[in-house]
């Protein structure tokens, strides 16, 4: 028997999922996007951390820079230290938010790497808790979030203690 699985705010957020057009970092840098659609969590001076909109597991955030580059390799010293240091305070954010096992850092650079957004690099910050994986993503290629992503946003906006100056 095949039961349906109900997730009332998937629709709202598929709806919305392709509002934004060209590049969804530039966009939250400009603050193009309305708070209720925005998942940026922390602006630091030349780098930004905001939440994936299509999330491997619940906290999954990206740091990128505030500039519109595709490599790794235009990156200036200091964007690359902020980017490493936002990356830092989001694992303490997820740590002290939502107590995971351990974490996976990693930048998906070009289309054939699995980078969905190729043109502005980014690195991706992924929380991972011992037997996370289910039937889910197996059988119906479908990932199951226990929290709505504007809740993740905002707990984790709360959670982050470290200004960008602190470091």
């Amino acid at each position: 028997m095949t039961r349906p699985l109900w997730a009332p705010w998937r629709l709202e957020y598929v709806q919305q999922a392709d509002e934004v057009e060209g590049c969804v970092f530039c966009a939250e840098v400009a603050g193009e996007l309305a708070d209720d659609a925005s998942l940026l969590i922390r602006r630091g001076g030349t780098a930004i951390a905001i939440l994936n909109k299509y999330p491997y597991s619940s906290g999954h955030l990206m740091v990128a820079p505030m500039r519109h580059l595709g490599s790794i390799a235009d990156l200036g010293d200091a964007e690359a230290l902020e980017i490493h240091r936002l990356a830092v305070s989001g694992v303490r954010a997820l740590r002290d938010t939502y107590g995971p096992d351990g974490f996976n850092l990693g930048w998906n650079l070009g289309h054939v790497a699995g980078a969905g957004i190729a043109d502005h690099v980014h690195l991706h910050v992924v929380p991972r808790w011992s037997g996370d994986t289910n039937f889910m993503p197996v059988l119906a290629d479908v990932k199951v979030l226990p929290e709505h992503l504007l809740t993740t946003r905002d707990r984790l906006r709360a959670a982050w203690s470290v200004e960008p100056d602190d470091y």
